[in-house]
């Protein structure tokens, strides 16, 4: 009887704030060549969603497979509870090795969630710090929020706190590749490489400015409109864009750095499946590539995500690896599939309570008139906002305001909405609404967890503070050649 297949190795590369809209504008200026020859290999999904728009809630749904209102992580200062199973956890219980490098905006006590080793520490605060106030709306938390900072100082930059954040995890994920390589670990391996640009600061290094002509940086194609809807006006003021005079100077700047940044990770994209090549675990290794949210840029004069706009909500998502037919795909996607299709690779039952659906599967079945799903529950809301997208129709729907309804088939810059000319339309999704969520207990369980939340940061900030944030540990001792080790043996064993 021959032995049973060993299970693939899985790498996942994340970019924070890509908005799939600007990726392939870079690719048609030769901007990616590296992402670029993914999609080429793989199957990529052009109608791929953010559960919910903003950093570490995203990255809950995509990792466990759960909307947020469903665990509790409502917002960028939300804990994870450790009880959730991770698809990091299901990988590690089915024998493989679970290596995290780089950003995954984890807060609390558990900084790991089912992660064997972590490599890097995270570039923001694993407190309770951001707890948003919906029972104040009003207030700005001028020391943590967003503001224009980041447009009115875009520009070059040689360092910054991001470059020197990712240049590390750039360096430890390369080097993390060759360990597994010439490791006498014999375990399949899932590896998780999160980059944090190309999100703002709009900051970038001359080397990747400058393969961009600067005057040809197309300016937003949707002005700042008379009459916003109220969450956009309630954004401009969470982003304090409605205090600052942002020059068309500023926004072709601005975008400019954001399209160098996306080089800039496409670099270590490079770098990374290159690795891949040179090491021979292509033909072992799948590879998904993707993104938390997207980034408004100036379109109707908001900026960075938190919203349902297709700048801000829709990412890239790629998969490449052994026996994938190159394809694109428009049947609509988003971060809950990452978990299931995890454990299709591995060859596994999907999670528990999980409603996505493999990536592999969704590209077979071509299903045009699938339904994703959203929610967003942090700063710059007052209530809960749900998004139903489905075929060519976004609803997105809060109690605090107007339903919107969008036809993106006719109205890509969802400047149409047709919420009060479609009746019918409008009152059947929002009969959906109250059927897949009860808004008023997720209202409920979000201001209640944010009291708690304010109310511990606040405790925890007197006396002595003891730091969630992780800590990677360098064992110095066991590191190149020490005495106790055999120099010959030393040699041997790192030599690939």
């Amino acid at each position: 009887m021959s032995a049973p297949r060993r299970r693939p190795n899985i790498l996942l590369i994340m970019a924070d704030q890509l908005a799939d809209p600007w990726l392939d504008l870079a690719s048609s200026l030769g901007g990616t060549p590296a992402i670029d020859r993914l999609a080429a290999d793989g199957l990529r999904f052009t109608n791929a969603y953010s559960n919910s728009p903003l950093c570490a809630p995203a990255r809950y749904a995509m990792l466990t497979g759960r909307l947020n209102s469903t665990i509790g992580a409502y917002d960028n200062a939300a804990e994870l509870p450790a009880t959730i199973p991770t698809f990091a956890h299901h990988l590690r219980s089915l024998g493989y090795q679970t290596t995290l490098v780089g950003k995954m905006h984890f807060v609390g006590p558990d900084q790991l969630h089912g992660y064997e080793e972590r490599l890097t520490t995270d570039i923001y605060p694993a407190d309770f710090g951001w707890t948003p106030n919906w029972s104040d709306p009003d207030h700005r938390y001028d020391w943590w929020f967003h503001n224009m900072d980041s447009v009115v100082d875009a520009g070059v930059a040689e360092a910054s706190n991001q470059l020197d954040f990712d240049d590390d995890v750039g360096f430890q994920a390369v080097r993390k590749l060759r360990d597994l390589a010439r490791s006498s670990d014999d375990r399949p391996w899932f590896l998780t490489v999160s980059f944090t640009h190309p999100h703002d600061p709009y900051v970038a290094r001359r080397h990747h400015w400058d393969r961009y002509d600067h005057d040809a940086i197309p300016l937003p194609t949707v002005a700042r409109p008379a009459d916003p809807d109220p969450h956009s006006r309630r954004l401009a003021r969470v982003i304090a864009a409605d205090t600052v005079d942002v020059t068309e100077r500023h926004v072709r700047t601005a975008r400019h750095a954001y399209l160098a940044n996306v080089g800039y990770v496409d670099d270590f994209v490079g770098q990374l499946v290159d690795t891949l090549d040179r090491l021979d675990l292509t033909d072992d290794t799948y590879v998904i590539f993707t993104a938390d949210h997207g980034d408004l840029l100036g379109e109707r004069g908001l900026w960075y995500k938190m919203s349902f706009f297709e700048a801000s909500a829709r990412i890239p998502i790629v998969v490449t690896g052994p026996d994938i037919t190159p394809a694109s795909r428009s049947t609509a996607a988003s971060l809950l599939d990452v978990a299931p299709t995890l454990a299709q690779i591995a060859g596994a039952d999907p999670m528990p309570d999980n409603p996505g659906r493999s990536l592999l599967d969704l590209a077979a079945a071509d299903d045009a008139g699938r339904t994703v799903l959203g929610e967003y529950l942090g700063e710059g809301a007052v209530a809960p906002i749900v998004m139903i997208r489905r075929g060519s129709e976004k609803f997105v729907w809060s109690p605090a305001d107007p339903p919107q309804l969008f036809d993106l088939a006719t109205d890509p810059d969802e400047l149409v909405n047709l919420a009060a000319t479609a009746p019918e339309a409008t009152a059947r999704y929002e009969i959906e609404v109250g059927q897949r969520w009860d808004i008023a207990a997720i209202d409920r369980a979000v201001h209640r967890s944010q009291q708690e939340r304010r109310l511990v940061d606040r405790a925890l900030r007197q006396g002595r503070p003891t730091p969630w944030d992780h800590q990677p540990r360098v064992d110095a001792s066991q590191q190149y050649m020490r005495n106790h080790l055999d120099l010959n043996d030393v040699e041997a064993s790192r030599r690939l």
